[in-house]
């Protein structure tokens, strides 16, 4: 049975942005996005030209627009609908369902209601550590992705040195952690076995994965060679020190 689109449900500095490009960019899958973020819905609403008024449950009428406004924006003229969720979105994103589609009975039958037939892509990276340092590093340089080329593709503050933060770096980790708890449990709630990706594979081998994700959502996939990132790896030495001070300094 064909799809009709795929949920990508990940955790900051997953990767998720570099795979979102990569399927954006073969033409077929779809241009995912986050969507139903809190923090930017205003910036969607006012680039899909609807005024809101409150924000998402405040309005049935503004919520209506945006999800078609969000389904439309995220299939980008495809076969299929693409949607990055992050796990801190995805209670909103259900209750907002809820209100729309009232009277079903699991999470799963309102998403389906709302986007059709779906996949679910669970993207994960298996060095926690690295990952919260990362996290740590982009809030306090400003810088969160950069071209291949070194140039900035997103920045959300001044640039600022980084500065080791044993504290810092703890919290991230705790809520990482419990972000990756939330979606296992989502997921078993549900019924729901994603397709697994990880980080390290994706870094490693983009090509593969993109190759191994159209296979999976019933597509073909582009050129091996035209497969190219669009953002690079910001960690370096200095990631690999932090890594070593935090684990010496926890035992």
């Amino acid at each position: 049975m064909a799809l009709d689109g795929y949920i990508l449900c990940a955790t900051p500095r997953s990767g998720s942005t570099l795979l979102c490009g990569l399927l954006a960019a073969t033409g077929r899958a779809g241009d995912p996005h986050s969507f139903f973020r809190r923090e930017d819905i205003t910036e969607w609403a006012a680039h899909w030209g609807l005024s809101p008024h409150g924000g998402l449950g405040e309005d049935s009428g503004f919520d209506r627009a945006y999800l078609h406004a969000a389904i439309t924006a995220g299939r980008a003229r495809t076969p299929l609908f693409g949607l990055r969720l992050m796990a801190e979105t995805l209670p909103e994103l259900t209750a907002l369902l809820d209100r729309l589609y009232p009277g079903l009975p699991d999470d799963r039958a309102r998403l389906a209601q709302a986007f059709g037939r779906l996949a679910f892509v669970q993207l994960s990276r298996g060095d926690l550590l690295g990952q919260a340092i990362s996290l740590v590093r982009a809030r306090q340089t400003g810088l969160w992705h950069r071209a291949p080329d070194g140039t900035d593709v997103e920045r959300l503050g001044p640039p600022r040195a980084p500065r080791y933060d044993h504290a810092a770096i703890a919290a991230e980790l705790a809520r990482l952690k419990q972000a990756g708890a939330q979606w296992d449990s989502w997921f078993a709630r549900q019924g729901i076995t994603p397709t697994a990706l990880h980080y390290e594979d994706l870094a490693a081998d983009p090509a593969a994965i993109v190759s191994k994700l159209c296979a999976t959502l019933g597509i073909a996939p582009p050129p091996a060679d035209e497969i190219r990132p669009g953002t690079a790896r910001l960690a370096d030495e200095l990631n690999r020190d932090w890594a070593a001070r935090f684990l010496s300094e926890t035992g």
